[in-house]
């Protein structure tokens, strides 16, 4: 992956970043809690990438969201930033000022169809088709909207998951500010409605929206309330409750380990993993997966995180592929990898990052951690493979 080929390199970016702030290279990486020699390494371009624990570190210590110091710039082939403008626009609509009129006077979509095209767009979502959905989205929370304010029964819920829907991408978009905001018109929307479990997922994407600008602890939080608050009953609980349940204290687990807590971490992963006794397998719903693969993927990514490779890949052993979606499961993959480059396994690693890649292609180029993860074992490669080459091209910016 050639520096020439990007947009400023990301020592460049760091260089900047910390010089704004009157940060010398020694007193930032005492703020990051990394060592010196890596931030010198990066400014002086020596290094290309690190740890996306590391950067995260370096994000937080500099009070910027990840995406600005990692450069998760939008890669949607055949539209580019114009589909992140639309979003935007459908997220900051004026109509939506207090006081200002509401002339949209033509009938609201009826509730069916427009249930069924979110679902789609969630479709969209999992499986990776980014492009599609940043084109489709503005007009669907449009009308969301339109059919909530005409007072249609079930608005509400679906003007939730559209809005949920919109954060979710842009969060892969690299714009965790516009998310932010979606989030919580999501959470906002679904307390208009009579489904709690709509209201507790669209809490769980705010938490991950969180996560993404190195809010550990209030993610933690906020995830931790909503499950304390729909723990349901395991005996009599129907299956959706125990989905949504186990998704939110996941999402507490998630963010605990990004924030280096490894005693709450396992807590948490044994909890929820309790919770997948009554469960046949794995399901998706309200937005959340949860299930024995769900919880030994996320046990994957939380020994990765902390630091016990050989931990994540054993986790890794009890994920079954049949039961992610295709980003869920490049996710994993990416976990996987990042152990396997821990351990100096690159051959295997590559290996898996070229699956990752092949499982969504467009979600891949998103993927701070597969770049990072692809410049660290080029760096230390005296020859590139042809695979690598392959990788490094498929990541670069479109």
């Amino acid at each position: 992956m050639t520096r020439a080929s990007r947009s400023g390199t990301i020592g460049e970016r760091l260089r900047r970043l910390r010089s704004e702030r009157g940060l010398t290279q020694e007193s930032l990486a005492a703020l990051a809690a990394v060592s010196v020699d890596l931030v010198k390494k990066l400014e002086q371009g020596r290094r290309e990438s690190a740890r996306l624990t590391s950067l995260s570190a370096l994000a937080d210590a500099l009070d910027v969201p990840l995406s600005e110091l990692a450069d998760k710039r939008p890669r949607l082939d055949g539209g580019g930033d114009r589909l992140v403008l639309g979003l935007r626009d459908a997220l900051l609509s004026p109509d939506l000022l207090a006081g200002m009129d509401y002339d949209d006077d033509h009938e609201p979509t009826p509730i069916e169809r427009l249930t069924a095209a979110v679902g789609d767009g969630w479709d969209d979502y999992w499986g990776g088709r980014f492009v599609d959905l940043a084109r489709h989205t503005p007009a669907l929370v449009a009308e969301a909207r339109h059919a909530h304010r005409a007072g249609v029964e079930g608005g509400a819920v679906v003007l939730a998951r559209a809005y949920q829907l919109a954060a979710c991408l842009l969060v892969h978009l690299g714009r965790d500010d516009l998310a932010l905001v979606g989030a919580e018109r999501a959470v906002t929307a679904a307390a208009a409605g009579p489904d709690e479990l709509q209201w507790s997922t669209a809490h769980g994407t705010y938490a991950w929206v969180l996560m993404n600008q190195a809010r550990n602890a209030e993610a933690e939080r906020v995830a931790e309330r909503v499950a304390s608050r729909i723990e349901p009953r395991m005996s009599t609980a129907a299956p959706e409750q125990l989905t949504v349940w186990g998704g939110m204290v996941l999402w507490a687990m998630a963010a605990a380990c990004a924030a280096g807590r490894a005693s709450e971490t396992d807590d948490y992963l044994g909890l929820a993993r309790a919770g997948t006794a009554r469960m046949s397998g794995d399901r998706l719903d309200y937005a959340l997966n949860f299930g024995p693969s769900q919880v030994s993927m996320q046990d994957t990514y939380a020994q990765a995180t902390l630091g016990r490779p050989d931990r994540a890949l054993v986790a890794a052993q009890q994920v079954q592929r049949q039961s992610l979606r295709p980003i869920s499961y490049g996710r994993h993959l990416l976990d996987v990898a990042g152990a396997q480059a821990d351990l100096r396994r690159d051959t295997d690693a590559i290996e898996t990052l070229t699956r990752a890649r092949n499982a969504a292609p467009v979600w891949f180029r998103h993927q701070v951690a597969a770049r990072s993860l692809v410049v660290q074992i080029c760096e230390r490669r005296a020859r590139l493979t042809p695979a690598m080459r392959d990788l490094a091209r498929s990541l670069e910016a479109h």
